[in-house]
């Protein structure tokens, strides 16, 4: 009978162990080196991010968090590595809005389902693009600057940043919900593309906002509107696209993902220290120096927010006949 007994209290004790063992690895998690993937090369804005979230999760975890570049292909050559990746925690992909946009505009280039072969994390951080003339375009606000290209008989054209970025697909968003029928002139990034335009090889363009900040200031382009849904901090006298086309929304976004399979515990720990990563001064300063605004979200709130992104996309890439390049 005793024998029976301590049988059973040890089967017991055994599915207690079980069940306790998962959130008991994502508490020691992590216990080795953690790769944090940028699809991007070194030195830019999603790179800089990264390393410093990196770093704030290596003070905070005690583990060291390696950044590792994987350009090309519109960022899909890292996330598909990122996808592929076992769902261990120990693979993290940091991306941005160019996901929602090849989901749909580089379909024929994917080999893996962004909406299911990722995790969402969460929403890092919101940047907005400005709508910015070329001095000599003689508009002062959004109305007039649209009534002033269908008045040209749509002769003005538009720097971006290169096919299928957030800059291009907002220039598209222009011709299909104010009704213009710009030409869309693409560039090698946007430092390139501001090149071209305070230079007056365009008369516009959709900048990512630090590389738009200081040509602001000095006078070289005329800023008249951002892009994200709600005004933006950097620009807090600029109006929304939104507020004159209810439609019109492109927030150059940053988020971190994890491979599908890993387990939730891990999601929420990994989840509490970006939150808490983006409350400390140099990361929040730093954000907010690119132009863009700290946000921090749940899991569940991205999952929606990037399915939200993907149909928005979809949309004026299709009514636009927008093609890869």
């Amino acid at each position: 009978m005793f024998q029976k007994q301590l049988k059973m209290a040890g089967a017991a004790f055994a599915a207690l162990a079980f069940t306790l063992g998962l959130p008991a690895q994502a508490q020691q998690w992590p216990v080795k080196p953690v790769r944090v993937i940028v699809p991007f090369g070194a030195g830019g804005g999603t790179d800089i991010q990264g390393r410093l979230l990196g770093q704030k999760f290596q003070q905070s975890l005690g583990q060291n968090f390696l950044v590792e570049n994987r350009s090309g292909a519109s960022g899909l050559i890292g996330a598909e590595t990122a996808a592929r990746s076992p769902g261990d925690g120990y693979t993290i992909l940091f991306t941005t809005a160019s996901l929602a946009v090849s989901v749909t505009l580089n379909a024929k280039l994917l080999k893996f389902n962004p909406t299911t072969d990722l995790l969402p994390v969460s929403w890092v951080s919101s940047v907005p693009l400005v709508l910015v003339l070329h001095p000599s375009v003689p508009a002062k606000n959004l109305k007039d600057f649209v009534a002033l290209v269908k008045k040209s008989g749509n002769k003005l054209n538009a720097a971006h940043n290169g096919g299928g970025t957030t800059s291009h697909l907002s220039v598209e968003m222009l011709n299909l919900f104010g009704g213009t029928k710009v030409t869309a002139i693409p560039y090698k990034g946007g430092g390139p593309a501001m090149i071209g335009q305070i230079s007056g090889e365009t008369d516009f363009t959709f900048a990512t906002a630090l590389a738009a900040q200081s040509f602001i200031k000095s006078g070289k382009v005329r800023a008249i509107a951002v892009t994200t849904g709600k005004s933006a901090a950097a620009f807090p006298d600029l109006p929304t696209m939104k507020s004159i086309y209810p439609e019109f929304e492109a927030d150059n976004w940053y988020a971190m993902f994890f491979p599908k399979g890993t387990s939730k515990d891990i999601v929420a720990k990994l989840n509490g220290e970006i939150v808490k990563a983006l409350k400390s001064p140099d990361v929040n300063d730093f954000i907010r120096k690119e132009g863009g605004e700290p946000v921090g979200s749940s899991p569940e709130e991205l999952a929606a927010y990037f399915k939200r992104e993907v149909t928005k996309y979809a949309k004026v890439i299709k009514a636009a006949n927008v093609v890869a390049e």
